[in-house]
């Protein structure tokens, strides 16, 4: 696929492969929200109330360990046969949750649609960063975005009336025709041409990798709720983890093409970019895990007020994210990403000191300015890290930069968890009394603004950019900026 300078939106002639990418970008974000709304029924029809964060945990984490996984895999033989896959697998664990019998097979499905979603986002990213100009990329990435904030409110509202009509199973069915149909857009739209080369899959690489990373995540999301920190399991989970881990950086060094390259983390763009989503990862799942739940235990709002009130962050996000190329087109992407951040610090800052003080059009004003700032963080850093790299690397740095924001996820619910947590072990009412949630939520919420202060670092520390110039594809970066260099005609000057 070669990048071409025509008009972007639905009407031009990448539009079908716009919308067919937005659609596939839906089916994860939708899913995002809609199960949250119909857990009750599907816990009232199934049981296992005990078990049923597994929902979440399952899909997050098959989701983020095949991530890196299908980045090399699209750069060895192409985005078109990843993308129909993960659509695929999907579609697939969508018709198994709906006909889900028991609360185990229905996590058990999860995790599929989890892997769908891994191989469904990320090349998603990567397909746009090959069809756009760097010009053209923040708008789409606006439209892109914009498909989260949409998700943001017809998701809960989906999953609200397939629970309230008492067909929960309808939540995993809609997703039917979506997958049909982005699948359909783009088997008829997407052409690439790949070049065709033998090479060596690092099977060995690609299991420890998914392996190490499954239980590392997997004691980050479950430390401190299902066991005990301080604990032989959760002792044991980590530690086999990292030792597999260290395995995997070894076997790496040996590997002819591995799944996971050093350079990812040796260049110093691609490292503070993926620093940078690490904070992001961080900022989101700070607020979405506690802006509802602060939002419902100290005004006792309905769960649609206080969903709308988080949707403020999506909406802002797309707005500014749109914005965002006539931003770093002419003050390059560090000085944007560092607006941006700036902007999020900002809200944070807010939603800190006015957590004492609930109110609802405050709670989503914050929320408003935070996606705004965002937008302008992760929109220029992911493109700017795109465009520092050729086609046949693209994949990977695109998966390692999202893969990035799901490890700041993944930290972010451990450690906001564990002070939200201590806040109420040292209260006589527990997490019951609404004094006891706005203190509780205002320490997650101060921790959220400790990750955005780390993320300001990770912005400082970008290599300078240059602004690029009308009708060039690549950035200009400073020498000190990376390390490697390569011949390919679709990489930016070192």
């Amino acid at each position: 696929m070669s990048v071409t300078q025509q008009a972007v939106g639905f009407r031009s002639e990448r539009g079908p492969i716009l919308i067919a990418l937005m659609m596939a970008t839906g089916l994860v974000a939708i899913d995002s929200t809609i199960v949250a709304t119909a857990v009750p029924s599907i816990v009232s029809d199934l049981g296992g109330f005990a078990s049923f964060p597994w929902l979440f945990s399952a899909y997050l984490l098959a989701q983020a360990v095949s991530v890196p996984i299908y980045g090399k895999l699209s750069d060895m033989v192409g985005r078109k046969p990843i993308i129909m896959a993960g659509i695929g697998l999907f579609l697939l664990g969508s018709v198994l949750c709906g006909t889900a019998w028991s609360m185990p097979t229905l996590i058990t499905f999860r995790a599929l649609q989890g892997l769908g979603a891994g191989a469904v986002l990320p090349v998603s990213m990567t397909i746009a960063g090959d069809i756009y100009s760097l010009q053209e990329r923040a708008k789409v990435q606006g439209y892109l975005a914009s498909v989260w904030a949409v998700s943001s409110v017809v998701g809960p509202t989906l999953g609200g009336i397939f629970s309230s009509l008492g067909i929960w199973r309808g939540i995993f069915l809609v997703n039917i025709p979506l997958c049909l149909l982005a699948g359909w857009m783009l088997l008829r739209t997407l052409h690439e041409n790949v070049e065709r080369i033998k090479h060596r899959v690092d099977y060995v690489g690609a299991a420890l990798l998914a392996v190490s990373l499954s239980l590392l995540i997997l004691g980050l999301l479950q430390g401190g709720q299902a066991w005990p920190w301080v604990s032989p399991v959760s002792i044991s989970v980590l530690s086999v983890g990292l030792l597999l881990l260290l395995m995997f950086l070894l076997v790496e060094r040996r590997a002819a093409e591995p799944v996971l390259p050093s350079w990812v983390v040796s260049r110093p763009l691609l490292r503070t970019t993926a620093l940078v989503s690490v904070g992001v990862g961080a900022v989101m799942i700070g607020l979405t895990s506690y802006v509802p739940t602060y939002l419902k235990g100290a005004l006792s709002t309905s769960p649609l007020i206080a969903g709308l009130a988080l949707a403020a962050l999506t909406v802002g996000w797309p707005i500014s994210a749109s914005q965002a190329g006539r931003f770093y087109l002419r003050i390059g992407f560090k000085a944007t990403a560092l607006i941006g951040i700036s902007v999020t610090v900002a809200g944070l800052l807010v939603l800190a000191l006015t957590a004492a003080a609930p109110n609802v059009a405050l709670i989503a004003l914050s929320c408003f300015v935070v996606g705004l700032g965002l937008g302008l963080v992760a929109t220029p850093t992911l493109i700017a890290a795109q465009s520092s790299v050729p086609w046949n690397e693209r994949g990977v740095v695109t998966s390692a930069n999202m893969f990035a924001r799901s490890i700041g996820s993944a930290l972010g619910v451990a450690v906001f968890g564990a002070i939200a947590n201590s806040v109420y072990a040292n209260t006589s009412s527990g997490a019951d009394d609404p004094p006891s949630i706005v203190a509780a939520s205002g320490a997650a919420f101060y921790a959220a603004l400790a990750a955005g202060i780390l993320a300001v670092a990770a912005v400082l520390a970008m290599p300078p950019l240059k602004p690029a110039k009308a009708g060039q594809d690549h950035p200009q970066l400073n020498p000190s900026g990376l390390e490697d260099s390569h011949s390919n005609a679709d990489t930016c000057g070192r």
